[in-house]
C-alpha cells in the first residue's frame, strides 16, 4: 500500500520531531488511524518530501520523526498560469484540480462579462481558501511538491496588465493559428473564458496585451475542460509530456 501523504503547513528541513497540525491530524489519526511506527510522507512547497514515522499518537494530537528527505523533480521547467473565468461550484474545483495534476504552477480566478458568479468580499475570502485547498488536496495526489498559487480573484484586465508571461494565449474557438508555430517559451500564460465565453471586448482587449489567440481543434471546450486539455498540450509539446 502507498505510503499515505500530506501537505504540512509548517517548516520540516532540519527538524527532527515535531506534532503534526490539525487539519493533517483529522486525515492521518482520525480518519486512517495511523498509530506509533507507521509511516507517512510530507510535503510543505519547498521542493522535498520528508518521509516521517508516527512516535506518538492519542486522541487529540499526533508526533511524529523526520526519518529522511528527498529532492521531489516532478516539477516542470515550463512555467503555466492560468486566468480563469470563475465558475460555479464543481465546475471551478474541477479546473482547479486538474490544472493541478498537469503541471500548472498558478491559477488566477478571474471576473468576466458574462460570468455567472457574484462574490463579497468575505466569499471571495473563502472561496480562495477553498480553490487553495483543492489545488494541494490535487498536490497530495499527484505526488507534486510545490502547490500552485491560487491568487485572489480578479478583475480581467488587472490580470491582463500584471501578467508577465513569455508566450500569452487567449483560448479563440475561431482562430486557426497552431501551437507549432511559435518557439519554445519557458513560461505560458493561458486565458479561459466563462460558460458563455469571452465576449469580443474582451477578446479585443487580450490582444492588447500581447495575447495571440489560440484554438484547441474543432469542437467548443467547456469551461472546465479547457485548461486539462490546453495544460496536456503545451506540456506534450513544450514541457515534460514530450
Amino acid at each position: 500500500m502507498r505510503t499515505p501523504r500530506f501537505y504540512e503547513n509548517q517548516p520540516l528541513a532540519g527538524i527532527n520531531e515535531l506534532t503534526l497540525t490539525d487539519s493533517v491530524f483529522q486525515h492521518a489519526g482520525k480518519v486512517l488511524r495511523m498509530r506509533e511506527g507507521d509511516k507517512l510522507i510530507l510535503f510543505n512547497g519547498d521542493g522535498f518530501d520528508y518521509l516521517a514515522e508516527v512516535i506518538h499518537a492519542d486522541k487529540r494530537q499526533m508526533q511524529i520523526r523526520v526519518i529522511e528527505s528527498d529532492a521531489n523533480e516532478r516539477e516542470s521547467s515550463l512555467k503555466i498560469e492560468i486566468g480563469q473565468a470563475i465558475s460555479r461550484g464543481e465546475r471551478m474545483d474541477y479546473a482547479i484540480q486538474k490544472a493541478t495534476e498537469l503541471g500548472c504552477h498558478k491559477v488566477s480566478p478571474l471576473f468576466t462579462e458574462r460570468c455567472e458568479v457574484r462574490l463579497t468580499s468575505d466569499r471571495q475570502d473563502k472561496r480562495q481558501r477553498h480553490w487553495q485547498q483543492t489545488a494541494i488536496s490535487a498536490c497530495e495526489q499527484s505526488m507534486r511538491a510545490i502547490p500552485p498559487e491560487i491568487s485572489t480573484p480578479l478583475s480581467l484586465e488587472a490580470w491582463l496588465k500584471d501578467c508577465d508571461a513569455e508566450l500569452k494565449l487567449v483560448l479563440h474557438p475561431h482562430e486557426e493559428a497552431a501551437l507549432d508555430t511559435y518557439q519554445a517559451p519557458k513560461s505560458v500564460a493561458l486565458l479561459i473564458g466563462p460558460e458563455g465565453g469571452l465576449s469580443d471586448n474582451e477578446i479585443a482587449l487580450a490582444l492588447q496585451y500581447d495575447f495571440k489567440p489560440l484554438r484547441l481543434g474543432p469542437r467548443v471546450l467547456r469551461t472546465e475542460t479547457a485548461p486539462v486539455a490546453a495544460c496536456a498540450v503545451l506540456h506534450y509539446l513544450w514541457g515534460d509530456l514530450r
